[in-house]
């Protein structure tokens, strides 16, 4: 299978070659040229397998310059040996009515983007290999929140790599950022940045594309990748877990084979809900794709009216992982709307750069809406619907998975749409303790740091806190820079010692 770019569909590359890059040198995202047919047959024999063996047979499809002993290599490497807490790697929990929750942060730092980050620097550091690249392979990663501490954690110490980890400085919960700055590892480094979200991942891509900084690496033995989901690698793991999703709802006897079913997205950078569209496209018995976003409702606007605009304000709110005004895998979605021609992409991303807003009609507009909806929340609702759903289900959420929940409810209320329904959870309740235990407390907080909320969520919950983030008390960052937007490549070429 040949990828080819959003921005020059006369590009051919290999799987490996477009996992190495990350980004291509057009600007643009890679994308397969063809799509593998799924067949329900297939979808029944992947019902008989664990995630391990789903994996194999979904990534061998898309990544067919590997072979499968090597994908069987990668996949017990990421998933195997106990680095998630469940043996079912994601769990679907039914909280009944034809809705069930996809546990998606069993892994090592408690969050959705393990499912992938396990697996990538396998991918990356093999995929270097297959194309002879002998450089050391430095990856730039822009963070919300997860994205930073599950990369951070899936290449430490991995041979001939090195990451650097940009975060806002004050647009992630203290968890997530405790998480980050106490990174172990030889080869690692983080920074915050004075700014938000898409003003680091707008530094990076900038970073990435600016041909000087390029040649300095290059002169020096150093070639760039990412571990944002910009980067194939991020993005096809995540496929996986839809249809292993749907196969666990089968074995459940929550739906029959070849049932339709909704997933409910909760949406930042537009990754995980697109590889769902991925899944869908290939064949997964797909109703409606809900797209789910707080109060940065630029995507739930775009769905219902084909505009994009995000001259408009940005709000920090207690779901940061959503906090993001330019979702990139966009992009990917209308490059596959538009039967793969490039040229209204370039045409409507210059818009976007240049005066921050464009806007799709006609068939596009109509093939987008036939497959999601979309919709939103704020604060108050998010925090309502936890305590709605720990007191009604006995399920807690965290503050991501509450506005999936919040939009899905509204949703099934506006549509009368009972399709069985997956929500895709992304994170554990306790990397957001304050916001979950205002929420369950009704803002009567008796702790007044991070971790007594911890205890406080464990004693008012009876939920017991992944040990990955209560071993994290009395730990020193290791790092504790903060620099300007203009100051992200020097804080590059200080990591790699380059003058």
């Amino acid at each position: 299978m040949k990828y080819t770019s959003t921005r020059n569909n006369r590009l051919h590359i290999s799987s490996a070659e477009a996992i190495t890059k990350g980004i291509s040198e057009d600007g643009g995202l890679f994308v397969p040229e063809t799509l593998p047919k799924i067949n329900l047959e297939f979808i029944d024999k992947l019902c008989a397998l664990d995630y391990q063996a789903r994996a194999v047979e979904i990534l061998s499809l898309f990544l067919t310059d590997f072979s499968r002993e090597e994908l069987v290599e990668y996949t017990k490497g990421a998933y195997g040996s106990g680095k998630f807490s469940s043996e079912k790697t994601c769990p679907v929990v039914s909280v009944g009515d034809g809705l069930n929750i996809l546990e998606l942060w069993k892994g090592p730092t408690c969050a959705f983007k393990d499912m992938a980050l396990q697996i990538l620097p396998y991918l990356l550091t093999a995929s270097a290999k297959k194309i002879d690249n002998d450089k050391q392979i430095v990856i730039l990663v822009a963070t919300s929140g997860d994205t930073g501490k599950a990369a951070l954690e899936g290449f430490k110490d991995v041979e001939g790599t090195n990451i650097l980890v940009f975060f806002p400085s004050d647009g992630v919960s203290p968890m997530q950022k405790l998480q980050m700055t106490t990174q172990e590892g030889e080869n690692v480094g983080v920074c915050a940045i004075k700014g938000n979200f898409d003003d680091a991942q707008n530094g990076v891509k900038a970073i990435f594309t600016d041909t000087e900084i390029k040649k300095t690496l290059d002169e020096n033995g150093y070639a760039f990748s990412s571990a944002n989901s910009i980067n194939w690698g991020r993005l096809v793991p995540q496929i996986v877990y839809y249809f292993s999703a749907y196969c666990d709802s089968v074995n459940a006897g929550e739906i029959k084979m070849g049932d339709k079913m909704n997933f409910v997205v909760p949406t930042g950078n537009f990754g995980n809900i697109l590889a769902a569209y991925f899944a869908y496209r290939c064949g997964l018995p797909v109703n409606k794709l809900i797209c789910a976003s707080n109060a940065n409702n630029v995507l739930t606007d775009f769905i219902e009216t084909g505009v994009y605009d995000r001259n408009r304000s940005f709000f920090t709110t207690c779901s940061p992982s959503m906090d993001i005004l330019i979702s990139s895998n966009l992009e990917r979605l209308l490059f596959m709307l538009c039967d793969y021609d490039d040229a209204p992409i370039k045409d409507w991303f210059t818009k976007l750069k240049d005066s921050g807003k464009y806007e799709i009609t006609g068939d596009v507009l109509a093939k987008m809406q036939t497959v999601f909806a979309s919709g939103c929340c704020d604060d108050e609702e998010t925090k309502a619907t936890i305590k709605k759903y720990f007191e009604n289900k006995n399920y807690l959420a965290d503050t991501h998975t509450a506005v999936a929940l919040k939009v899905y409810d509204d949703y099934r209320e506006k549509t009368g749409d009972n399709t069985p329904t997956v929500i895709a959870s992304t994170a554990s309740p306790f990397k957001f303790c304050k916001a979950v235990l205002e929420a369950v407390k009704n803002g009567n907080i008796e702790a007044d740091n991070e971790f007594d909320m911890l205890k406080e969520l464990e004693r008012v919950t009876g939920n017991v806190a992944p040990k990955q983030l209560s071993e994290l008390k009395g730990k020193t960052p290791r790092f504790t820079d903060v620099v300007e937007k203009n100051e992200m490549t020097d804080m590059v070429f200080g990591q790699l010692n380059i003058k």
